[in-house]
């Protein structure tokens, strides 16, 4: 077969836009339906109208009178009372993510205890363009409860630079999918990182590049490895992350900065900002690595892996206390 034409390709792309924009105006238009249909059967239930078993003979009816229409059950139907009574203003609903698909609602309202926790897997699922499959898997590493508890770790100069740098971030990353046994070497988890690269980096965030791994260095004639190198897209700058299998100890950041201001002067494109390191360590003490940051010289954080899902119950229940004292710190102001 002959190269197609360069305008081949184009019309290709229209047609995929095109077909993207109109499962986009489905799926809007059916979350839409559902929270209708939500509020008719809470003010229905609300106001004494209906009892549970009226809501048994509408699936019957619809299942009689619309053939072939799929979704409403009895359980689908209770779903979007509990999805219109968690979003009980329209104009909230209207600007709920469009690429959720309603699988990606009944997870986050299926698992969700709080409002806050529902408002931050909406807008992290919509922001990392997660599959239903990523977001289960958010919920079981208790990406929210970490997130609130024990926000990243990271040097004043960062913070200075990168003014979101905070966000991007975290103070843990949970790796359980490579599966590493109690001490692993560090070539073990280098070599875990490459093999699952793709779920690595859903694990860092979407605006993360890969660059090179045991990337080169070379300064005064002598060579160096650094163990990866990233971009992100948002920072708008290299991001260099050295492994190390042991607890944080803080002569680790001399050899960071060392190579943050290797790519700097070597790497670092004109129109880049300063390169961002972080330090993934298998332990570290809080203390240690605030008394390690506060007069470092480069923007640098400290950050462990975590090769076992975290207890979740036991984060909650965390959290739980953390809002206990928050509330009671506000009453006494």
């Amino acid at each position: 077969m002959t190269q197609p034409p360069a305008d081949f390709a184009d019309i290709a792309g229209l047609i995929a836009t095109a077909r993207q924009q109109a499962v986009q105006a489905v799926n809007t238009a059916l979350i839409g339906l559902y929270w209708q249909i939500g509020e008719r059967i809470s003010r229905k239930i609300a106001a004494a109208e209906w009892g549970d078993g009226v809501v048994d003979q509408l699936a019957r009816y619809l299942a009689q009178t619309q053939p072939g229409l799929r979704g409403f059950t009895r359980a689908n139907l209770f779903r979007m009372r509990q999805f219109y009574e968690a979003y009980p203003h329209g104009e909230f609903v209207s600007s709920l993510p469009r690429q959720l698909s309603w699988t990606h609602h009944l997870i986050i309202l299926g698992q969700s205890r709080r409002p806050e926790e529902r408002e931050f897997y909406l807008r992290m699922a919509a922001q990392e363009k997660w599959s239903s499959r990523e977001l289960e898997r958010q919920f079981k590493t208790a990406l929210f409860e970490r997130t609130v508890l024990t926000p990243a770790k990271v040097s004043p100069l960062a913070r200075q630079i990168h003014s979101d740098v905070a966000s991007v971030f975290k103070d843990s990353y949970v790796v359980e999918f490579l599966g590493l046994p109690p001490g692993h070497a560090e070539a073990d988890l280098h070599r875990g990182l490459l093999a699952r690269l793709r779920d690595f980096l859903i694990e860092l965030g979407r605006d993360f590049c890969f660059v090179g791994s045991e990337y080169p260095v070379q300064v005064g004639g002598r060579d160096f490895a650094l163990d990866l190198l990233f971009f992100h897209r948002g920072l708008n700058s290299l991001v260099a992350i050295e492994l190390k299998v042991g607890r944080f100890e803080p002569e680790y950041l001399g050899k960071l900065n060392f190579y943050l201001e290797a790519l700097d002067r070597d790497v670092k494109k004109p129109h880049e900002r300063p390169a961002v390191g972080v330090l993934l360590c298998a332990s570290k003490d809080d203390e240690v690595v605030e008394y390690a940051l506060s007069r470092s010289t480069s923007p640098a954080l400290i950050a462990e892996y975590q090769t076992q899902l975290p207890d979740k119950a036991l984060l909650r229940a965390k959290l739980h206390e953390f809002y206990v004292q928050n509330a009671s710190d506000l009453e006494i102001e």
